[in-house]
């Protein structure tokens, strides 16, 4: 990539890397499922891509201002993608005024995107709870501390987390087998997905793109697709 700084305040890109990856995608060699041709494409890039997890989830609130950020994606159920965040902070909040969300993985590495269009939902909180007790002692201390996404002092955080420390009793973050319960205000967003699209790069800019989308009426739990091939 070539940058060009022509004059002060402007930044141009002249140049990008030219894609060539060996595998094609097209509606007639794609999985018949949007999930399931994920969870492929997921597992193929283990090893290869440098934090396949990583997704960014955008939002819109009631009035139409859109927000994005990357979070960690956690699972993939019969439902939808799942996320974990304070229940309290800006995502969430505009998850409640307007319950859709749009979500991308991009995987440079193999010149990959997935776009996902859907609906949101809270997952149970026993599910919340189970993964919540799975996660290092610092990060559940951290969910506890932090009202992610407010206006904080210098030192707030960190007096915060001492007062939680001492609240739990925890000595150490190491202290594995501490017991620290979910926070009423945490837990997971399952996206439902309506759209799916799968993106791989190809030269001259004549990339593979193919869309699933839900047929109208189809259930959530066993969801029906029509596959379309799109222009770059």
């Amino acid at each position: 990539m070539d940058v060009i700084l022509p004059a002060p305040h402007q930044l141009k890109v002249t140049s990008h890397n030219q894609y060539n990856p060996p595998e094609h995608i097209s509606p007639s060699t794609a999985d018949p499922s949007p999930t399931d041709q994920f969870r492929t494409w997921f597992t193929e890039v283990q090893g290869h891509v440098k934090e396949p997890e990583a997704m960014c989830v955008s939002t819109v609130t009631a009035s139409g201002i859109p927000s994005s950020r990357f979070v960690l994606f956690k699972e993939l159920d019969y439902r939808g993608f799942i996320f974990y965040t304070n229940y309290t902070s800006r995502k969430s909040k505009e998850l409640l005024e307007n319950p859709r969300a749009a979500l991308a993985f991009y995987w440079r590495e193999v010149s990959r995107q997935i776009r996902v269009v859907g609906r949101v939902e809270k997952i149970d909180p026993k599910q919340s709870e189970e993964y919540f007790k799975s996660r290092p002692v610092g990060s559940r201390l951290g969910a506890w501390a932090s009202p992610q996404s407010s206006v904080v002092g210098e030192n707030e955080l960190h007096d915060r987390l001492e007062k939680v420390k001492t609240q739990f009793g925890v000595a150490a973050e190491g202290s594995q087998d501490t017991d620290i319960p979910l926070p009423e205000f945490w837990g997971g967003w399952r996206v439902i997905p309506d759209e799916i699209e799968f993106w791989s790069g190809k030269p001259s800019r004549l990339h593979d793109r193919i869309r699933y989308l839900r047929v109208e009426g189809s259930s959530d739990d066993d969801p029906k697709w029509k596959i379309e091939r799109l222009a770059p």
